[in-house]
């Protein structure tokens, strides 16, 4: 398998960048578009040249370090599927693929594919946990919770923080990422205490660290490897919204 590459290269943050073209030969369905990276990055460091930099860790699809645009999606056009788990059968031989970073004010290009995401960081640093008393575990029997209610928290936790959300938006928002951590505390009991303060400070977070607003065009949710549901940015807002009215 045979395919063209139009990857995006930028030695630095203050260096401009462009995309240059690679043909990439020997090539096999069942690799992953991070595979198909390696093998090209091999090829470079043969002829001599800088290797294409990207981000990765698991490989497995749970980290969200792997995200970039392919042909002007995040994660490619595999829906629900992250860029480390797109493989190559996903297109035909002889394509030519465009592989750009992530583009948000908010997440500054570090080089080639690589992005600053640590503005998600400082969003959940700002309020996406809960008080609990230490020591052992307590009876799980104690807190009941309903079992549609912690469903609802566990799709929302599902959230691995790529910024595919994003990188879609036209409005490089973070509302869907900022609406999955609260929906995933506000939800559940052990969430109650900080609640308020919680969503005045990771909304306000977010709007510091200059993401757009939310028009709700959908894209986000579209775009989001985990499914994270819409109905995460109305649970933000509605905690937002009472936060305001109710102090906190």
């Amino acid at each position: 398998m045979r395919l063209r590459l139009r990857v995006w290269r930028q030695p630095g943050p203050s260096e401009p960048g462009g995309l240059v073209d690679y043909d990439v030969d020997g090539l096999h369905p069942d690799m992953s578009l991070l595979e198909l990276l390696d093998h090209l990055n091999d090829q470079l460091v043969r002829a001599g040249e800088r290797v294409v930099e990207f981000d990765h860790d698991c490989r497995e699809g749970v980290c969200g370090q792997c995200g970039l645009m392919v042909d002007g999606r995040p994660h490619g056009p595999q829906a629900q599927t992250t860029t480390c788990q797109l493989h190559l059968r996903s297109f035909s031989d002889g394509d030519t693929l465009t592989l750009e970073p992530f583009r948000a004010a908010a997440f500054p290009v570090l080089s080639d594919l690589r992005v600053d995401r640590s503005a998600l960081d400082r969003v959940l640093q700002a309020g996406a946990w809960i008080s609990t008393p230490i020591g052992g575990a307590p009876e799980a029997n104690s807190v009941p919770v309903p079992h549609d209610v912690a469903e609802a928290a566990l799709d929302a936790a599902a959230c691995i923080g790529c910024g595919a959300c994003v990188a879609a938006c036209g409005n490089a928002s973070a509302a869907l990422f900022t609406g999955a951590k609260l929906t995933h505390l506000a939800l559940l009991p052990q969430g109650q205490p900080e609640a308020r303060s919680r969503a005045r400070a990771m909304v306000e977070q977010m709007d510091r660290e200059g993401f757009g607003h939310c028009s709700l065009t959908g894209a986000c949710a579209v775009e989001c490897p985990q499914g994270i549901s819409l109905g995460a940015i109305a649970r933000m807002n509605w905690e937002y919204l009472k936060a305001r009215i109710l102090g906190g």
